[in-house]
Parts: C-alpha cells; structure tokens; sequence
C-alpha cells in the first residue's frame, strides 16, 4: 500500500514540511450533507449504515467529493466496540446511543472481556478495506476509537449524561471497578485500532470527548494513563509507512503538555484554547490539529474566512506540524456551502502565509 498522491496531512502529523495546511473536519460525512441523510434513508437506521461496509464507504466518500479535503475518515461510531462487547447498543430518536445493559454490577464488570475485532467488528475492518480501495491512492485514511474513560461513560451511565455521576461515584467508592473497565477498554481499543491499521488505517485517532470532565488527579489516573497504554501498544509502521497518531481531549487545555508527553504524533485541540499558545507550550514535542469553534460555519462566508485566517496567523508562518480542524465535530445544522469557505480558506491563506 503505497503513500497517497496528496499525503500533506500525514507529512503535516509527522511534522515535515508542507506547501500548505492540510484540513479535514471531525464528522466531516454527517448529517449537514443531504447525500449523507439520503444514504442514511436507505440504510434504514444509524447503526445498519454502520455495519454496512458498502454504505460506510459511500458516506465516508462524500465530503470528498464535495470538498478538496486532505483525508478521508472511516464512517463508524466510538460505541463499536462497547456494542461488541455485549451491552446491547440502540439508538432512540432525539435521545441518542442507550446501552440495554450499562455496567452497574461487580460481577458484569468482572465478566466484561476484549472482543475480538475480527470477529464482532468484522465489519467495521471490511469498511476500512473497501474505503482504501475507493480512495484508489487519493488522500490518506484516518481510523479511529474512542478513549478508554469516554467509552466507559457510556458504559456505565447507559448512554449520553452530563455529569457522569455514576462513573464518578465508581472512580471515588470502587476506583478497582473502575480500572477494571479502563484496563479493558484500554486493551480493546489497541486491537480495535492496530486492526484498523492492518485493513488500510493510515493514521488513527483517539477521541477523549469526556475526559475533560474529570478533576485534575482523575484525568491523569483514569483517563491519559490508559490513552497512553493504548498508544504505546499501537503498530507504529506498515508496509515501510509511519502511522501517526492523534490524542484529542475535549476540554482538555489544562493538560496539554502532559498529553502531548503520552507518546502521540498530534494533539488535537478544542475550541477553548488560542493555538499560538498552545503551540507554545508543547514546543516541537507533537503536531497540533484545530481548532475553529464549530459554531463560525453558522456565520456568513466572509466572517467564516476571518476566522480561519485568525486560526492559522496564531499557530504562525511555520511550514510544519499543523492539521486545519474544528475545535469538535461540525454540527448537523452547517450549511454545506460555508464549508467550502473554510476549506478554501484554509489552503489559500496558508500558502500565503508560505509565501507560495
């Protein structure tokens, strides 16, 4: 499997140089795109387009053909692997992932156990082949999971929360209940991605959505250590090509430096947090990728312009180590066109910035 044609956005992880900055959008195939709910339609459900390789393929393939992004993402969900494990995910309309049997109980937790991702996620490994496939040597491939604390939220709280009490209450009262989980999740996740990784994945991604969440000691005890053992298991070469990987922690500007010291190639950075400073204090240690406040693509073409501009002049004039993304997913309500404005933004104003 040879480098893409336009590989910017893995030269830009491994921080090389580049001509411009590369951009791609977390949730960049969803539901702002017409053809994307069209598909959806015809799926019949969320989780039936998940497990359909072909039509996983489909979504992941149409913002690319509406945009020049400079990676794919594999279209799937973080509760994969939760689901595979037996907790029985569904979705119910306006409320979001449930899990028919959250981990409240010392014995389910005992009994919880590492699936095997080619077995229960065959089809999440099929999806991944046949994007490569389809992208027929374009732009890189992105795989991803999420962390070992974020899918332990929704294990135990059953679904989506706000406060997380019964996680907390697990991590204060049982803290051994809780690493129970982490250490599974933990080891689930690294063969979850290294498999991804081995059907095509040309770089990977850990979604931390939660971690932010957890007081100070918390996040470093149950939520960085375990992406850290996850990135240290993770295949770090395939067929003579580097695997960068990404560590993203929504809210998690107060730890920067110690995610950027877990042995990631980038840290992906919210919205929260000015990208000059936070390129400051890791210093050359990863790439950063962000951070534009999703809600600027609710705002006309020309504000959308400024801002993306004010993202890219804060990180500065240099040639290496910046991915171009929102600071979390676009959401459902962007107009598809104002895409087009940041995207475009983005590798005009940067090339400026080169003098190119």
């Amino acid at each position: 499997m040879n480098r893409p044609r336009n590989d910017t956005f893995l030269r830009a992880l491994l921080r090389q140089p580049t001509e411009y900055t590369p951009v791609w959008l977390m949730r960049q195939a969803g539901r702002y795109l017409p053809e994307y709910c069209e598909t959806r339609r015809r799926a019949g459900s969320f989780l039936q387009l998940c497990k359909s390789p072909a039509l996983a393929c489909e979504v992941t393939l149409q913002p690319l053909a509406r945009y020049p992004l400079d990676a794919a993402i594999l279209f799937s969900d973080i509760l994969t692997v939760p689901d595979a494990m037996g907790l029985g995910l569904y979705f119910s309309e306006g409320e979001g992932p449930r899990f028919e049997r959250p981990l409240r109980e010392e014995w389910a937790i005992r009994d919880l156990a590492v699936p095997d991702p080619y077995d229960r996620l065959r089809y999440v490994m099929d999806a991944v082949a046949e994007i490569r496939r389809a992208l027929a040597g374009s732009v890189p491939l992105i795989g991803f999971a999420g962390s070992p604390f974020t899918l332990a939220c929704y294990m135990v709280e059953g679904g989506s929360g706000s406060d997380f009490r019964h996680l907390k209450t697990m991590i204060y009262d049982r803290p051994d209940l809780a690493h129970r989980i982490l250490s599974i999740n933990a080891e689930a996740v690294t063969q979850y991605l290294n498999a991804q990784i081995e059907a095509g994945a040309q770089a990977v991604m850990l979604f931390d959505s939660w971690g932010g969440c957890l007081a100070d000691a918390a996040y470093r005890e149950f939520s960085l250590a375990y992406m850290r053992r996850v990135v240290a298991g993770l295949i770090r070469e395939k067929d003579g090509q580097r695997i960068p990987s990404i560590v993203f922690t929504k809210g998690g500007g107060l730890w920067l430096e110690a995610i950027a010291d877990c042995g990631c190639d980038a840290l992906g950075l919210d919205w929260t947090i000015d990208i000059g400073a936070a390129r400051r204090r890791v210093g050359e240690r990863v790439a950063l990728q962000g951070n534009l406040d999703p809600n600027v693509l609710f705002a006309s073409p020309e504000a959308i312009a400024r801002e993306t501009r004010a993202v890219l002049d804060s990180f500065g004039p240099a040639d290496t180590g910046h991915v171009f993304n929102l600071g979390h997913g676009i959401s459902q309500f962007t107009p598809p066109e104002h895409v087009t404005a940041l995207v475009n933004t983005v590798h005009e104003h940067s090339r400026r910035l080169r003098g190119n």
